[in-house]
């Protein structure tokens, strides 16, 4: 124990500083895989889910500003303001648009498409940020979406068709990987906006956008869905997004595009062990794959 004491005051800041934002992404990301748990349980339409996640996951981050003192980080105005006013938008709109494609596709292949999203995370890096891309990183995130087509299953994938609503899906997946993919970009031009402040804006955002949805139809019936409901907003949305904003401002964003397959790999094994979805030989290959490109990062 002593011995890596000292080896842990002997490492470089920098390099402590990207070590503990790896372990907040990893962390965001096993708890954001069990999410479908909660979505599944509590039964409700997308839109209703999406504004009692923000609802109840602001309150709970409320609640922890108060108590550690950091409601005045909340406080922001001029170019702060419209960052976190674009990232809860960006984020709404990347949940909504994952809802409304999923029955136009598959579940499989909606989250593939959906997690093209660490390549255009590497591209506004690149484009942006001018930040350099290194053949290890680019290799990594090829093999992780490799890894995670074929753990969704799209080894055995048919398309005997291509109709008006499958194409639809389809760009609606791509529009909300794009969104998706700006969130870091927002967070790192903005590194003076605390991970707190812009995971409860996030939450404030959703709540605005989605309001209108119970005010023409009905709130959850019964005590079980909202508790599953104030489960999701408080733990996948208060506390995953503090670690994943946190996480985001401290790496680079070769690294974040890596880190952040951490989230379907997680949700692929909660199905199987929680709801029974065996995995056949392929999707087993596939999460392999993924664990490899994930451990590949482990120290660079």
């Amino acid at each position: 124990m002593k011995t890596t004491h000292h080896l842990h005051l002997a490492m470089p800041a920098g390099e402590r500083v990207q070590q503990q934002g790896s372990l907040n992404m990893i962390l965001a990301g096993m708890l954001l895989g069990t999410l479908g748990i909660f979505v599944t349980e509590a039964h409700q339409p997308p839109l209703l889910t999406v504004l009692l996640r923000c609802l109840f996951g602001g309150l709970s981050l409320l609640v922890w500003g108060a108590w550690r003192g950091q409601l005045a980080e909340l406080r922001l105005g001029g170019r702060s303001l419209l960052a976190v006013l674009l990232a809860g938008l960006l984020m709404v709109s990347n949940w909504g648009l994952f809802f409304a494609a999923i029955p136009l596709t598959s579940i499989g292949l909606a989250t593939v498409l959906f997690h093209l999203q660490p390549f255009w995370v590497m591209l506004y890096g690149v484009l942006l940020l001018r930040e350099k891309l290194s053949h290890r990183h680019l290799l990594a995130a090829l093999i992780a979406l490799l890894g995670l087509g074929l753990a969704c299953g799209m080894a055995s994938l048919s398309l005997t068709t291509l109709s008006a609503s499958f194409l639809s899906g389809v760009l609606m997946c791509i529009v909300g990987s794009l969104a998706y993919a700006g969130l870091p970009i927002i967070a790192k031009s903005q590194p003076h906006i605390s991970s707190y402040a812009f995971a409860w804006w996030q939450c404030a955002v959703g709540v605005v956008l989605t309001l209108w949805w119970p005010l023409y139809n009905d709130w959850p019936a019964t005590a079980a869905s909202w508790a599953w409901l104030a489960g999701l907003g408080s733990l996948h949305t208060g506390l995953a997004y503090a670690l994943l904003y946190s996480g985001m401002s401290r790496l680079p964003t070769s690294r974040i595009a890596v880190l952040q397959f951490v989230y379907p790999v997680m949700a692929i094994l909660v199905d199987w062990l929680v709801y029974g979805h065996t995995l056949d030989g392929w999707q087993s290959v596939g999460i392999l794959l993924m664990g490899l490109a994930l451990w590949s990062l482990r120290r660079h």
